[in-house]
């Protein structure tokens, strides 16, 4: 374990020069090829024959992939299908320049061998941007020699595309008003009917020059109308980002920080960067959802981040109830259409993310699962979606945030491995787990606390609440199923008393272990606080057993309490309190001693002990009962929303300052038992069953991280064969092409096939795939 920890505070070490020390946030974003492309196809005003921007070629040049794409890769090290478009552009630009014949070869390799796979994993709907990009670049890569043929079984859906580009460019305005980027924003790719002029175009430029921000349109802009502004933006542009251009210029700097910082939460790493992240950013994770919501124009997944941002809501926040209501019916709605929305989802990982937001709202996820599943997630390293391809973070700086985030969470498995073994050890000692009666619930209560906050790896606090749970669980289900009215009668006299005398059985375990337990803290407090908390810790267990025993009262007896005297009661005994209380003694800063006593319970303690109670069926029942006007479902509709409000003032209790002067980690345990609450009885009774949960449990401890490795590309044949060659989509029915068997072919087939390449230059390459029936002529 001590080596593990060495790795992992080394690799911190080297992010933490490498990410927060005087860095130029662009540098932590990958450029985007195809932008770059677009920039290098620009011809210098004074030498026709060489680009403008030079770098920008070099860039192409040098940043081509091994296997022959250029762009980014997800977040396992694969391509995405923005590789096709940034691929296409980058082939382009060296073949108008006529460099890079080899680099070419291979991007066309790439192409021919990979289009089935990465145009497969959209089947049933492609992005918005694709349908207006690919087509358009397809069309491009034909006038400079370049032709593209499709096999007959990617026929269907290549004519999908090509006809949802046809439907958008009909149906919208060049400039609309909607979330998405407007048509004019993909200027570049746009067909020559839309014949835009400079006064036109001047029209719509930001104060910087730019088209939408987007360096490929102003590159297409400048090049169509030679305007100033433009060129003054292209030239800021590249001066900053000397090293290939990212995808939108200008980045709000604080989006890429805020971005950053939420990719470290998201993993689970914020804990060890609190203070590069304090100093350098200033900011929290609640912040960062509230900038996602007002900047929410910068992405495209606009819908699901706006359910995202709202998942914490303050009392009287209509507007966002508003929104988040509007949010779920179109997430529910685009979910049942059964495809991706063209307008909203840039991957169909989106709707694997929908799904789990929808299915699992942010109150029921556990910090540790949720960073399992980041760090499993594909897309984890998009930051957010630009025009044509997402912000990503660059290569360099991914592959060691997810080096860390596996050795990060591998490490905490093996802590707590040991621990829940060292929990069930404890448990069998003092003879809770083999009781004979009630739940045996000592793995559900470790799994609890430690997938729900993320505690430093040497953190006791983790056993303090899970022996605290178990006693809770015992006791009450003695209380509730197995002891008599006199033997719950003396335990809890022997509680206040804090005495064993006259107790035997189950009431002396019961006792026995809670003293141990009691013991045990008070000497911890002792020596980390210098001082005595006894009496405290036996008022606070006392006022819970008593609250226990007058449950049993009104049980056996058959008395049902008012609604008021239930809440009273069963605040006490859900004994919430209890755990998050004593544990908040030994955070740092440690909880003062005197919030310990029954009077001094701070309101966020209160309201987390009512919410939970009232979250509780008997309560339904009970309301019911004292309003015949009503029947169970306005009850039902009655507590939820009594709910719904309380967990809006937990939140504004544990969040804003000035509402409590409990310490902020007190208030982030507060915050971690609610969502421990819910997650075990959010739609059932998960605590209850024996099986609910096995899966996350084998997940959060024992089962290794399954993120994917890089899958190897295909390669192309080393002798093509003769393939079918069809027309280009949208092309006139008189042009036919013919059957050319490389190696010894007949000249005059491709002056019949009116191939522009063909006619230019008779001794034109042919790459072809017999496995993917794909053909492309040079």
């Amino acid at each position: 374990m001590e080596v593990s920890q060495l790795q992992i505070q080394a690799l911190v070490e080297e992010m933490k020069e490498g990410m927060f020390k005087n860095i130029d946030p662009y540098r932590l974003l990958f450029p985007s090829a195809y932008d770059t492309a677009w920039l290098a196809m620009i011809q210098d005003s004074n030498e026709p024959f060489r680009p403008m921007f030079k770098d920008c070629l070099n860039w192409v040049l040098k940043n081509q992939r091994e296997e022959g794409w250029w762009g980014v890769c997800d977040g396992h090290g694969n391509p995405t299908i923005e590789s096709l478009p940034a691929t296409l552009a980058c082939i382009i630009v060296l073949k108008q320049w006529n460099v890079g014949e080899t680099n070419i070869d291979k991007g066309l390799a790439f192409v021919i061998t990979n289009l089935e796979e990465l145009l497969g994993e959209n089947y049933g709907g492609c992005p918005r941007w694709f349908a207006i990009v690919f087509p358009a670049i397809v069309e491009l890569a034909s006038t400079v020699g370049l032709e593209i043929v499709f096999p007959d079984r990617m026929r269907a859906v290549v004519t999908d595309i090509f006809y949802q580009r046809q439907q958008i460019l009909e149906t919208e305005e060049l400039v609309d008003k909607h979330y998405y980027l407007p048509l004019l924003a993909y200027l570049e790719v746009l067909p020559p009917s839309y014949a835009i002029n400079e006064e036109q175009m001047v029209k719509h430029l930001s104060d910087d020059g730019s088209l939408f921000q987007s360096p490929s349109a102003t590159a297409r802009a400048f090049m169509a109308t030679g305007n100033k502004n433009c060129l003054a933006y292209l030239q800021s542009l590249v001066q900053r980002c000397s090293n290939g251009v990212p995808p939108t210029y200008p980045i709000d700097e604080d989006l890429i920080k805020l971005s950053v910082v939420n990719q470290f939460q998201r993993l689970g790493l914020a804990e060890h960067f609190v203070r590069e992240i304090e100093e350098n950013f200033g900011t929290s994770l609640q912040e960062i959802q509230d900038h996602m919501n007002k900047d929410q124009d910068y992405f495209s997944n606009v819908i699901l981040n706006v359910h995202r941002a709202t998942d914490i809501m303050f009392p009287e926040e209509y507007e966002l109830e508003e929104a988040r209501s509007f949010a779920r019916k179109s997430l529910e709605k685009n979910m049942s259409s059964g495809n991706s929305d063209q307008h909203d989802f840039a991957f169909p990982s989106s709707h694997r993310m929908i799904q789990h937001e929808l299915d699992h709202p942010w109150l029921t996820r556990l910090e540790h699962l949720e960073h399992r599943k980041c760090i499993e997630e594909k897309e984890m390293n998009a930051l957010w979606m630009a025009k044509t391809s997402f912000h990503r973070l660059s290569s360099c700086h991914y592959d060691k945030l997810l080096q860390l985030a596996k050795m990060n969470f591998e490490l905490r498995q093996s802590v707590y491995k040991y621990e829940l073994e060292e929990l069930k050890r404890w448990s069998k000692e003092w003879g809770l787990s083999d009781m004979g009666f009630g739940r045996e619930k000592t793995t559900y209560c470790y799994f609890a606390i430690a997938s729900s906050t993320s505690l430093p790896y040497d953190s006791h606090i983790r056993l303090i609440v899970a022996k605290g749970a178990i006693i809770v669980t015992v006791a009450d289900d003695y209380f509730d199923m197995e002891g008599s009215l006199n033997e719950l009668i003396n335990l809890t006299d022997a509680v206040k008393r804090w005495n064993s005398k006259g107790l035997n059985g189950h009431s002396k375990t019961i006792f026995d272990a809670l003293d141990h337990y009691v013991r045990e803290i008070v000497e911890e407090h002792l020596q980390q606080q210098g001082s005595d908390i006894t009496n405290e810790l036996k008022d606070i267990w006392y006022e819970t057993f008593d609250s226990w025993l007058t449950e049993a009262n009104w049980s056996r007896s058959g008395r049902i309490p008012s609604v008021n005297e239930y809440l009273e009661t069963g605040m006490i005994s859900i004994a919430t309190h209890i755990l998050t209380l004593i544990a908040s003694c030994f955070l740092n800063p440690s909880l003062p001693s005197y919030k310990l006593r029954p009077p001094q319970y701070e309101t966020l303690t209160k309201l987390l002990m009512k919410e939970q109670e009232e979250g509780k069926t008997n309560f339904v029942l009970l309301y019911a009962k004292e309003n015949p006007d009503a029947d169970i479902e306005d009850s039902i509709a009655y507590v939820r929303d009594k709910i719904t409000k309380m967990e809006k003032q937990i939140f504004e209790q544990a969040l804003m300052d000035g509402f409590s002067d409990l310490p902020k980690p007190a208030k982030n345990l507060h915050l971690s038992c609610l969502k421990v609450f819910n997650m075990f009885f959010h739609s059932s009774n998960r605590y209850n069953s024996d099986t609910a949960l096995f899966h996350d449990i084998q997940k959060a401890i024992y089962i290794p991280i399954q993120a994917e490795s890089p899958k190897p590309l295909k390669s192309v044949p080393a002798q093509p064969l003769s393939l079918p060659l069809s027309p280009p989509l949208g092309s006139t029915s008189k042009e036919y092409k013919t059957t050319i068997n490389y190696g010894h072919f007949d000249r005059s087939c491709f002056k019949s096939r009116r191939s522009l390449a063909a006619q230019q230059s008779p001794t034109s390459r042919i790459f072809s795939c017999t496995k993917h029936n794909i053909c492309v002529s040079i």
